[in-house]
């Protein structure tokens, strides 16, 4: 029964993807025709699925999945490895933040928000005021884009 586990939970994302995607297609490409848009809906196409493994305290880590999409709503998928098997699901809204290159994510029955600095096809999570977050860890806080087709390994010839 243990086995079936880790196939249960990659189901279960799949399946809220599918579900979510019905009323709002996660991987829709679109030209942006608003020479005006904000610089971080320019800086790249962000539309997509984002994972890490986050740092946390009193557990093993956060492992985190971000679906963004194109309508400007989001998914993200936590569970607490090591302190609980139950997957958090939380779903809102997605915009650039004040400052440059950043996206602010507020859920729909919170007002608490997450903030993230924009990089090619990954999001560095940002601390609740809005700065990097430093020390020996500082590198875990990143998701990195998932859904994009690779033409060619990314360390190919080293």
């Amino acid at each position: 029964m243990q086995a079936f586990k880790p196939l249960k939970q990659t189901l279960t994302f799949f399946l809220f993807i599918a579900i979510f995607s019905v009323y709002s297609p996660v991987f829709a490409e679109t030209e942006s025709t608003d020479h005006d848009a904000h610089h971080v809906e320019n800086s790249m196409d962000w539309p997509g699925v984002y994972r890490g493994f986050i740092p946390c305290d009193d557990c093993n880590g956060i492992k985190t999945s971000l679906a963004l999409n194109q309508n400007n709503t989001y998914i993200l998928i936590t569970q607490y490895v090591g302190k609980s098997e139950r997957e958090i699901v939380e779903k809102g809204k997605f915009a650039p933040g004040n400052t440059p290159n950043t996206l602010v994510l507020t859920p729909r029955n919170s007002t608490v928000t997450r903030q993230y600095l924009v990089g090619e096809n990954m999001f560095i999570q940002l601390d609740d005021n809005g700065n990097r977050i430093t020390g020996k860890l500082a590198d875990r806080y990143i998701l990195r884009r998932t859904d994009l087709k690779q033409s060619t390994p990314a360390h190919a010839g080293h």
